[in-house]
């Protein structure tokens, strides 16, 4: 009997372990077309504004003012950031725990909400996603399937929606103010920004000056 219940918890391991890789190595090919969070809205409000852009057609300040406003660390670690964790952990809050490939990781395959097996499967697939994902790709996707405000997900919709630019022609202060909407952008307006996000997207353009000029942007940036 316990024979058995190994051999077949085993293969159950495998199997999973396999539809992971292959649905890593999927999106790490293809655009995901659509999370389930976004689905979710979708039915709630009738629809959702979402436009995919590659990285390399987004202002470059975009890319950096995200990591710097979420992730300064997101080229040094492989996923998890140990050292966010444990100060998160010392301040008794998650707060400022999860990457930038973690959210990934929720987003595109998992769901929102507080769970301890949605937190165990986040963690077990982000190394996945970071061995099988270049960091501009996490990057890439993630600015694709954030939520800007309620309906409009991506930086090219987020672009459109608060300026009427595309998110090529986004100037240092709208991206930093973009940025400087997450994590909270049904709190948070980047068109008419409260003192709280102005004085945000300054530290985030100080921040993405920061890590352009120590190499900590080199992983996505040349």
């Amino acid at each position: 009997m316990k024979r058995w219940l190994l051999r077949w918890t085993l293969r159950l391991v495998s199997v999973v372990f396999l539809v992971a890789v292959v649905a890593t190595l999927l999106w790490s090919l293809l655009n995901p077309p659509t999370t389930f969070y976004m689905l979710q809205e979708s039915r709630r409000l009738g629809g959702v504004d979402r436009t995919w852009v590659d990285i390399e057609q987004m202002a470059s300040i975009m890319p950096r003012a995200a990591v710097a406003a979420e992730d300064a660390n997101f080229c040094l670690h492989w996923g998890l950031d140990v050292t966010a964790i444990r100060k998160a952990i010392d301040e008794g809050s998650a707060r400022g725990a999860s990457t930038i490939s973690q959210q990934v990781v929720k987003n595109v395959y998992l769901w929102h909400g507080r769970s301890w097996l949605r937190k165990v499967m986040e963690a077990g697939m982000t190394p996945l996603v970071e061995a099988l994902w270049s960091k501009q790709r996490i990057l890439e996707v993630y600015l694709n399937v954030a939520e800007f405000d309620e309906g409009v997900f991506g930086v090219e919709a987020a672009a459109q929606h608060y300026f009427g630019v595309d998110a090529a022609s986004l100037s240092n202060v709208q991206a930093a103010r973009l940025a400087a909407i997450l994590p909270d952008p049904k709190g948070r307006s980047a068109r008419q920004p409260s003192n709280y996000v102005r004085k945000r997207a300054s530290q985030i353009l100080d921040g993405a000056a920061t890590i352009r000029a120590d190499g900590r942007a080199r992983c996505f940036q040349s």
